[in-house]
């Protein structure tokens, strides 16, 4: 298998951004993501749910626009036919499911994965998304497709803040964005 280099290599700098004081956002790249894409058809539709649930452990798979996690992975449904899984090795699902079940799609090389938390994480992020991100209208658990500087992003909340999945290509660019933003947050790289 070919080895996963970053989209941030060489301008991943661990360290403090802005001035002293408490540390409002902690940045972290996600590295090695394992990121699968399976569809189903829409007679297929349960049966390929479970099977992916059963893949990472959980119970069920998950309803539009919400993310179920277990210490295996997360399952997050991002479209109508289609889940992201995120933590489980591809052939493990490839072969779980036929050709008349649906597809799967590794999407690892395509994607930056960062984790954004810290008590103000969801006021750096609402500089640049279009989303409400208070807990009432995004709770833990949910999934939404939206844009970031003109770009499609993936954004999820977790139990630890809020998961951003990034299109390889424009990850550095909106990378040096959160940077420069997260500054006056005094933001953390870890």
């Amino acid at each position: 298998m070919v080895k996963r280099v970053s989209a941030l290599s060489g301008e991943y700098l661990v360290g403090r951004l802005g001035v002293e004081g408490a540390c409002g956002v902690t940045l972290k790249e996600i590295p090695d993501l394992s990121l699968i894409q399976i569809a189903a058809w829409p007679d297929t539709l349960s049966a390929v749910g479970d099977k992916a649930a059963h893949i990472i452990g959980a119970d069920t798979a998950p309803g539009p626009g919400r993310v179920v996690s277990t210490s295996n992975g997360s399952i997050l449904r991002i479209e109508p036919l289609k889940w992201w899984v995120i933590g489980a090795p591809a052939f493990e699902l490839s072969s779980a499911l036929s050709i008349n079940e649906g597809a799967v799609l590794d999407l690892s090389h395509s994607r930056a994965y960062l984790s954004i938390s810290g008590p103000q994480a969801a006021l750096l992020l609402n500089r640049h998304l279009p989303l409400d991100l208070r807990e009432a209208s995004f709770p833990v658990g949910t999934v939404a497709t939206t844009a970031f500087h003109h770009t499609g992003v993936t954004i999820w909340r977790s139990d630890q803040g809020y998961e951003l999945l990034m299109i390889r290509g424009f990850a550095l660019s909106l990378w040096q964005i959160l940077i420069e933003s997260g500054a006056q947050f005094n933001a953390e790289i870890v």
